[in-house]
């Protein structure tokens, strides 16, 4: 049955003085001054003052003992989530050169504070954005002038079919591309990147060196493009393989391919504009959900403009739009153009601008004082600011002048004994698994209790230990503010505005009691039942008898079917699971027949009838890296290759740094399925890229640079990446580490070198359609 809050006591001051006034002509009747001014009634006032009080405090228990109950049953409230929103940064008066921001930058909406959630680089340009807007119902002769003037210049038939259009700034005033969505001639955004007013020379002939200078900083820098689309349909899918998607590649970003010369050809049917594509990185659906993309620019050369357009030919067929105001025409650095793969751009995008950056609303608390370890189980200490950002609470415990930074997990269950023991359960003879971390805490996000183990499931803080916590908290609903609200950033150099041209959102509060114990026969009812992706992860782990390192969930495959991709097979689930050590493949454990009838023999009673579960050990694909290095002078050659190969081998390996995947993992599933899955050990279909492995091996201590990196399979040459299909995992079958130039492929595989026809192609630049 629901639990309901009984009121003890509904009585309130005026209540109470009301009734103690009626009560004394009965027990007094010699008193008859009951004004506010005789000294008697005073004292009623504050007795009746503190009776309310103490009213109210009897009827927060029965709310105490829901809050209780729900502990007890393992129900945790839903803490408050933190709004998120685009930000975009302007260079205004600072200095002339790109300012790199970290991430966590803090900026401001009053007093509601924001951090950003990547690093940016803020270049010192002025962006504007235009596209081609049809000209509504122009007059037959207008049109007739424009298609004979452009037919005598180009040589064509004056019966060419021409559209006039005008130059628009997007988003258009009045946000008309929210009320009515617009079209482009060509399906494009046009960004014009402009030097800033403040740095545009008094004199005309300082134009092209400043213009220059620009361009010098902006070479080889990232730019932000901060893009809000309009998601007409207000339905998702949430597809078998999660409600991640990926990526999409339906917008290209062009800068203009401009010969060495700076002009076009002197042929009039030459005269066509040619663009490059820029190689965008993104981590969302730009077109499903407000996103940054992020774009590396080429050099100062590739930076620059056509220096021989005819005023005929200027805005006309794919040339950039032709700007009216001559003062944004002379700085206009270079054009950034937006190009849409299917229906027309501006339909489809509410806003775009440069600088931009993601934040999300959240204060950061650094070196909080807690309450001194007092050795007793359970210790529970709460936190001054709440509600808690999931995965920022960092706490630090000193004892014996040692300091020590204890970690957060999911579950106490999961940590070790304060006291490392042998388990009975192990026959003699067999060594012992390495036990669970013991100094970790529980952290509840709602109510910002810091929670620490009983000394058998985790570690006990030492009496008078000194105990100290950073951690980020938010506020909720608040954080959703409103357009250009975000305007100030105390960290932020001098210079620069912060600025948002819409609204955040995605703040709400913390859970109610109330709405906790609606949740409670919904939680009950999946406990320990295979239903979703995390159930499945879950209960695999905790699968007795076995130790298991890894558990990947695959939700719609079955493995047994070849050519199959997740998402083809509903009602299938494939489970790869690894053991925690492997004595006949330490580098590439596999599952036994034993190991994996014990796990289905747990699993079998706990999943849905429609279920179909296929337990699978991975596919190892073995590769082949060789990798000549520089080494730093005076360090040991011998110890930095050791370290090279051992960072290859750990980066590459199918298990985790630590060996074995914890229940912790799970709530990084649900809250980053990207950052969990490397958490894991090596991602299922993540193809290995030589260049990512070069990385790796820059990072290593020892290491000045590297020379080269060969990446290749048991065959053939060496390839830039090795694709990763269905349940494959890579294997390193040898690595070579040399000073200098890399060992040849052949000679590290033990193959005699054959000759081989060397291919390469040149990279074309697409031609786009002329209007």
């Amino acid at each position: 049955m629901p639990l309901t809050i009984p009121t003890l006591d509904t009585r309130r001051y005026q209540d109470l003085l009301d009734e103690a006034l009626a009560r004394i002509p009965v027990h007094n009747p010699e008193w008859t001054n009951f004004n506010r001014s005789d000294p008697g009634v005073t004292l009623i006032e504050v007795f009746a003052f503190l009776t309310e009080s103490l009213l109210y405090r009897a009827n927060q228990v029965p709310d105490r003992n829901r809050r209780k109950f729900l502990s007890l049953l393992g129900v945790p409230l839903q803490p408050a989530s933190s709004a998120r929103g685009i930000v975009t940064f302007a260079n205004e008066r600072g200095p002339r050169q790109t300012i790199v921001l970290n991430e966590g930058i803090e900026v401001r909406a009053g007093e509601v504070p924001f951090r950003t959630e990547r690093g940016l680089d803020v270049l010192p340009i002025e962006a504007r954005a235009f596209f081609k807007r049809p000209l509504a119902g122009p007059a037959p002769e207008l049109e007739e002038y424009y298609r004979r003037l452009y037919a005598s210049f180009r040589g064509q038939p004056a019966s060419t079919d021409i559209r006039l259009y005008e130059a628009t700034p997007f988003p258009p005033p009045g946000d008309a591309a929210v009320q009515s969505p617009l079209q482009a001639v060509d399906q494009s955004i046009w960004i014009a990147l402009l030097m800033r007013p403040s740095d545009a020379p008094n004199d005309s002939k300082e134009l092209p060196k400043r213009l220059d200078d620009v361009r010098q900083q902006l070479a080889g820098r990232t730019l932000s493009l901060g893009i809000i689309p309009i998601v007409a349909d207000a339905s998702r899918v949430l597809r078998p393989t999660g409600p991640h998607a990926e990526p999409t590649d339906a917008l290209r970003y062009q800068l203009p391919s401009v010969p060495a010369s700076g002009g076009l050809p002197t042929a009039l049917v030459e005269r066509v504009p040619l663009y490059r594509d820029l190689d965008p990185r993104t981590t969302t659906d730009i077109l499903a959900e407000p996103g940054v993309v992020e774009l590396t620019l080429p050099s100062a050369g590739e930076l620059a403009l056509w220096n021989n357009i005819d005023p005929l030919e200027s805005g006309a067929g794919d040339f950039p739009p032709a700007l009216e105001d001559t003062n944004l025409a002379d700085r206009v650095v270079t054009w950034l153009r937006v190009l849409a793969g299917t229906a027309a751009l501006p339909a489809q995008l509410k806003w775009i601008g440069v600088n931009a950056a993601m934040v999300s609303q959240r204060a950061h608390v650094i070196n909080e004082v807690l309450p001194g370890g007092s050795g007793e189980p359970d210790q529970v200490i709460t936190l001054a600011r709440r509600p808690v950002v999931a995965g920022t609470v960092r706490v630090r415990v000193t004892a014996n002048n040692t300091t020590d930074e204890w970690t957060a997990i999911d579950d106490l269950l999961a940590a070790g004994p304060e006291v490392p023991v042998q388990d009975p359960k192990v026959p003699p003879g067999v060594v012992q698994p390495p036990p669970a971390p013991a100094k970790v805490f529980v952290a509840n996000l709602e109510s910002g209790d810091i929670r620490f183990g009983d000394g058998l499931r985790g570690a006990r803080p030492p009496l008078g230990a000194a105990m100290r916590a950073d951690y980020d908290f938010g506020v909720g609903r608040a954080g959703n503010v409103g357009p250009h609200a975000i305007n100030t950033g105390p960290a932020l150099p001098a210079g620069m505005k912060v600025d948002n041209w819409d609204r955040t959102w995605g703040g709400a509060d913390a859970e109610t009691a109330a709405d906790g114990e609606k949740q409670i026969a919904r939680y009950l009812q999946h406990r320990d039942r295979l239903v979703t992706a995390s159930d499945f992860e879950a209960i695999t782990l905790r699968t007795p008898g076995v130790e298991i390192g890894r558990v990947d969930v695959v939700p719609a495959y079955n493995a047994e079917v070849p050519q199959h991709e997740p998402g083809d097979a509903p009602g299938a689930v494939t489970l790869m699971v690894l053991p925690r050590t492997d004595p006949l493949q330490p580098d590439a454990p596999r599952p036994d027949r034993f190991f994996l009838n014990t796990i289905c023999d747990y699993l079998d009673p706990r999943r849905l009838v429609t279920t179909e579960v296929i337990l699978r050990g991975p596919i190892y694909k073995p590769i082949w890296i060789s990798v000549g290095i520089a080494v730093v002078a005076g360090m040991a050659v011998a110890e930095v290759r050791e370290a090279v190969v051992a960072a290859l081998r750990a980066f590459l390996s199918p298990l985790p740094a630590d060996g074995v995947q914890t229940l912790e993992d799970l709530t990084t599933v649900l809250r980053a399925p990207q950052l969990a899955e490397r958490r894991k050990g090596w991602p299922l279909r993540k193809r290995v890229v030589a260049a990512e492995l070069e990385a790796v091996v820059n990072r290593v201590e020892g290491v000045l640079f590297v020379n080269s990196l060969l990446l290749a399979l048991g065959t053939g040459g060496s390839q830039a990446s090795i694709p990763m299909t269905g349940l494959e995992l890579p294997r390193v079958a040898g690595i070579s580490v040399t000073v200098g130039d890399p060992l040849d492929l052949d000679r590290l595989r033990g193959q005699s070198p054959e000759p081989t026809a060397a291919a390469g192609f040149v990279p074309v630049p697409v031609v786009p359609t002329e209007c």
